[in-house]
């Protein structure tokens, strides 16, 4: 430990040093310094394919299209905007300073912390670092310890790309990320748990750090009667199912109008089936739960949720050697259950019924905000609805997950499920300083007769201004 807080503070310090240059950098710079790391990505493509395989078994197909095409996107879309995201925004003059003019200048914020999980190791690692160096910061990353495999990667392809005084990584533990927390920056970005996410907010608040929080928490998924129900089936355990549920805006859980429950419950199996074969713990396509520490976890909700008489309508054979959790399905879920108050993070999916959208409504805003809302449904009235009394970061209709593929979207949550946003221009703009510019150009201001001594013929203006402006 003391080693690695030797390399910390080594690296935090020529961070500090250096900020002033990469903070005035250019955009030709910050184009060229992520051009650069979109090239070296690629370059590592099979190891990050390897060492994900070798983390929980994800399959490299899989890998593409969750890790690597989202960061070469978000690259892409951030090289062709950049020069115009950095250009001052003016923004209109009220008459009462007329003969000024006022402008936002976006400024780097300095040094930047971020924190990442362990479920999209490379897909959040380095969107979250795109977002950053497109403002203009100097930046540490800490990836997670769980996916060590992947997370030296990490290490490897920062260190090929940039200069440590520009961006760095450092590898260790929980009592490293203590000690981490200890160091003065000027952001913190923090992806992972709520519980996590509240000490990064308490070590903000000592430096006044300002910080953007993204933690998940239970994604409900709304089925209307009125829908295409074998397409909402299929969707729902695609994005269920995906990296073996350990995604932060996976469905949590269903909630289904009860005249088509069964039939949607079919849908569902016939579904998984379709996606990864009979003999599910024998798919290539179907990833394993990251760790036994997580398998452990998720056996125990299952194993709560029976004990408070639910009911298994698919799935629930698990395999501790494997850390493999077959897909399940579960219902007559019991309110002071595990599965019912905690984000699953795991292939494992409860469904609950209504009767009308305003009990799935009541439903969702008994628990805290969610990161992510989803909505099957072919009637506007009823997803209308959903979308006026619900709150949450973002939402689907008639999908899952894909709000977060659309760079032109913020990406965020909303209260326990985080605040602050990411991607493209509002990454860009999260990550930077909004400096407030007013400059007055002419010689004569409105506010130079309103100064003392007042008298009443000052008053009498104060109070045509107070009427009329």
């Amino acid at each position: 430990m003391e080693t690695s807080k030797k390399i910390l503070f080594k690296k935090y310090n020529l961070l500090l040093d250096n900020k002033t240059i990469v903070n005035n950098s250019s955009a030709r710079t910050r184009i060229k310094k992520l051009k650069k790391l979109k090239e070296i990505i690629l370059k590592n493509r099979v190891k990050i394919k390897e060492a994900l395989k070798k983390d929980f078994k994800k399959n490299p197909s899989e890998v593409d299209l969750t890790e690597i095409f989202p960061i070469v996107s978000e690259i892409n879309f951030t090289v062709n905007n950049l020069r115009k995201w950095m250009k001052d925004e003016y923004v209109r003059t009220p008459l009462t300073l007329l003969g000024s003019k006022s402008f936002i200048r976006y400024e780097a914020k300095g040094v930047v912390l971020i924190i990442t999980p362990w479920n999209f190791p490379i897909n959040l690692s380095f969107i979250s670092l795109i977002n950053a160096l497109s403002a203009g910061n100097s930046i540490l990353i800490k990836p997670s310890e769980i996916t060590s495999e992947t997370s030296y990667v990490i290490k490897n392809i920062i260190e090929e790309t940039f200069d440590e005084k520009e961006v760095s990584v450092v590898l260790g533990g929980v009592d490293l990320a203590k000690e981490i927390l200890k160091l003065k920056f000027n952001h913190i970005l923090f992806i992972g748990s709520p519980t996590i996410g509240r000490e990064v907010m308490k070590s903000a608040s000592v430096h006044l750090s300002s910080v953007t929080l993204e933690l998940g928490g239970k994604s409900p998924t709304v089925v209307d009667k009125n829908c295409d129900i074998k397409k909402a089936a299929k969707r729902v355990v695609w994005a269920k199912l995906i990296n073996n549920g350990q995604v932060c805006i996976a469905p949590d859980y269903v909630l289904i109008h009860e005249d088509i429950k069964n039939k949607f419950v079919k849908y569902v199996i016939n579904s998984i089936k379709k996606l990864y074969g009979d003999n599910i713990n024998n798919s290539q396509s179907y990833c394993r739960i990251v760790n036994n520490n997580h398998f452990k976890r998720l056996k125990n909700l299952i194993d709560d949720s029976l004990n408070k008489n639910s009911k298994i309508l698919y799935g629930g054979n698990t395999d501790s050697n494997e850390n493999y959790i077959e897909p399940t399905l579960i219902e007559n879920i019991d309110k002071d259950s595990k599965i019912f108050n905690e984000e699953i993070f795991g292939p494992i999916l409860p469904i609950f019924t209504f009767k009308k959208i305003d009990e799935a409504i009541t439903f969702i805003n008994k628990k805290n905000k969610p990161l992510a809302l989803y909505i099957f449904s072919s009637d506007n009235k009823n997803i209308n609805k959903v979308l006026e009394e619900t709150s949450s970061g973002g939402v689907c209709i008639n999908h899952n997950t894909l709000h977060y593929s659309n760079y032109n979207l913020p990406f965020g949550g909303i209260g326990n499920s985080g605040f602050g946003r990411c991607h493209g221009e509002f990454g860009f703009k999260e990550l930077s300083n909004k400096k407030s510019i007013f400059k007055q150009f002419l010689p004569f201001s409105p506010t130079d007769i309103l100064m003392p001594p007042y008298n009443s013929f000052k008053q009498k203006i104060i109070n045509l201004i107070i009427k009329y402006f």
